[in-house]
């Protein structure tokens, strides 16, 4: 690897990662010693970008960098393509119409030899059979998810039986078979799934949800995590 390319990459990594990343794990990834990756670092230091570094904790960009360019490489082009390939027969209208205008705005500024990639895939994904068409608007779902605002929904279940629910939004799941609504749900006072297409209304309320959504995620997580121990088979030993 080119060092122009590998101190991108280390700007890539510090980028992907929330928090400190440590020397030997950049140097673990890009497959060289940690002595390169301190003179990376410093070099990239010397060319002001904002990376700041503690001893014995790791590195950190900080926020407000820009990078140059969109610069994509073959393997991030095939992982966009088969991204979007998923998401144009899987998901709403207006997603899937997304995904098309973004594949055509990557091909647009991809240089001519990484432009097959895109024009001839070598990729693919599984047909599905068209899903049942939902009432609700999946864009207002994800609005209420990123607002941490509260949502009245009517639901039906699988015997027919209506019901209305006040719920806070943790996120929205695609399925192959279709959506599916992960939230609090004021009136069963804990978690539950909502597929989209058994809502017959859904309205976001002025009212947020008493949490910041990052923080209600986390508490789903966990929850999640907790039924997922009880399935799992016990060892003695």
């Amino acid at each position: 690897m080119r060092r122009a390319d590998r101190l991108f990459e280390i700007i890539q990594i510090l980028r992907r990662v929330r928090g400190p990343v440590s020397a030997q794990a950049i140097a673990d990834e890009l497959e060289v010693s940690k002595r390169s990756v301190y003179r990376d670092i410093a070099t990239l230091m010397a060319q002001r970008v904002p990376i700041r570094g503690e001893a014995g904790v790791g590195y950190i960009l900080e926020d407000g960098f820009d990078m140059p360019p969109l610069m994509l490489t073959a393997s991030e082009i095939d992982a966009a393509v088969l991204g979007a390939l998923w998401v144009s027969t899987r998901a709403e209208p207006d997603l899937a119409r997304a995904a098309e205008n973004l594949m055509a705005k990557i091909e647009a500024i991809t240089p001519e030899p990484l432009r097959r990639h895109i024009q001839a895939s070598a990729m693919s994904v599984r047909p599905v059979s068209a899903a049942a068409e939902d009432v609700v608007d999946a864009l207002m779902l994800r609005k209420a998810i990123l607002d941490g605002r509260k949502v009245s929904l009517g639901y039906r279940d699988k015997d027919g039986r209506t019901s209305e629910r006040v719920v806070w939004p943790v996120l929205l799941g695609y399925r192959d078979e279709g959506r599916i609504l992960a939230a609090w749900c004021e009136l069963r006072e804990d978690f539950r799934y909502f597929r989209t297409d058994r809502m017959t209304f859904a309205e976001i309320r002025d009212e947020r949800y008493p949490e910041i959504p990052a923080a209600l995620k986390k508490r789903w997580r966990a929850a999640m995590d907790a039924e997922r121990e009880t399935y799992l088979p016990r060892t003695t030993g």
